[in-house]
């Protein structure tokens, strides 16, 4: 169906809409923390923010307590893993007033495009992918590109691993061979069978972490094998596409009893990268850095120009052609 174009005035109704909603939301965050203001209040103590929803968060504090707290309207988003100041309220809540420096946090584009943190204070990713829903290495890629970018480990998860026994599968065992000689950890498991949950256990303790991957690659069944009580909802693959169905809404933080915390993120079905540099792109592709700055043009895309340095590597077997075919689909999406 052809996209309707809006004339001027309805685009106006439409922004002001907006407007009247954005400032509705102000003024009952104003009075909830005016209500919290008038009684009496802690003192001033540091937490983290552990779920986010809408104007109100949930935070743990020193003591180990959650408290659902409102947010002063002049404090900025919050994501979960947030640092934050708050004071309890004598009713079981609080008021959150201030936001500490983050060390690093994860972002992705939302709808508009807009840059959107997601998890905040993380040092981990951890990317979970399996022989079905089909795992597109495009995708992989795109992850590994973020964790490049936001200073994160990446973390390579194959779950429902005891699959490749019953079929070949020979282009994911290329694709995990190709990360492996590249330097990226590749762990192997089942959160069926327990296979391989002893080695991630191991990788989670003392980090900050966070899963990402397709919905349906089974990272709610390995978060409830790992933490038993939890207790997130399964989605079954979809018979009608193959693909999972999202079973996370928001994103929370877990607390592993060895040690180590994980942020659970709401399904990414794509991982956009429009907002960053060619530059950076290149980056992304560790394998891509010796050959950075050798090519014959400044201004080279490493598409079919001559003398390029990177063109000349794939020719070596020195890169992956399938890495290339996803640095070639990225860089499409950038221009576009």
């Amino acid at each position: 169906m052809a996209k309707r174009n809006l004339t001027r005035r309805q685009s106006w109704r439409i922004q002001k809409i907006q407007e009247e909603r954005t400032e509705r939301a102000r003024r009952r965050a104003e009075r909830a923390e005016e209500t919290l203001m008038g009684g009496d209040l802690g003192p001033e103590q540091q937490g983290r923010v552990i779920a986010h929803f809408g104007v109100q968060v949930d935070v743990e504090g020193d003591d180990g307590l959650i408290r659902r707290c409102h947010m002063r309207a002049n404090l900025p988003a919050l994501v979960t893993g947030d640092q934050v100041i708050w004071r309890a309220d004598n009713q079981q809540g609080g008021v959150i007033v201030a936001q500490l420096p983050r060390s690093s946090e994860l972002c992705r584009p939302d709808q508009r495009g807009q840059l959107k943190p997601v998890a905040a204070n993380v040092d981990q990713l951890v990317i979970v992918f399996a022989p079905l829903p089909t795992p597109y290495s495009n995708l992989i890629d795109r992850y590994l590109v973020a964790a490049e970018q936001a200073g994160l480990t990446p973390l390579l998860v194959l779950n429902k691993a005891d699959l490749m026994q019953q079929g070949e599968y020979p282009e994911l065992r290329d694709w995990l061979a190709d990360y492996a000689k590249l330097g990226y950890r590749v762990m192997h498991l089942s959160a069926g069978s327990g296979e391989g949950l002893e080695q991630l256990r191991t990788a989670l303790q003392d980090r900050i972490s966070v899963f990402v991957g397709q919905s349906g690659v089974g990272k709610s069944s390995l978060i409830n094998t790992l933490l038993p009580g939890v207790d997130l909802r399964v989605g079954e693959l979809s018979e009608a596409t193959g693909k999972g169905t999202h079973t996370t809404t928001t994103a929370r933080l877990f607390h592993f009893p060895a040690g180590g915390e994980l942020i659970d993120s709401p399904g990414i079905r794509e991982f956009g990268l429009t907002h960053i540099s060619h530059d950076d792109l290149l980056e992304g592709f560790i394998e891509f850095r010796p050959f950075l700055g050798l090519c014959r043009f400044r201004d080279c895309q490493h598409l079919h120009e001559p003398g390029c340095a990177l063109l000349q590597a794939l020719d070596e077997g020195k890169i992956s052609t399938t890495r290339m075919d996803s640095y070639r689909h990225i860089l499409s999406s950038l221009s576009s």
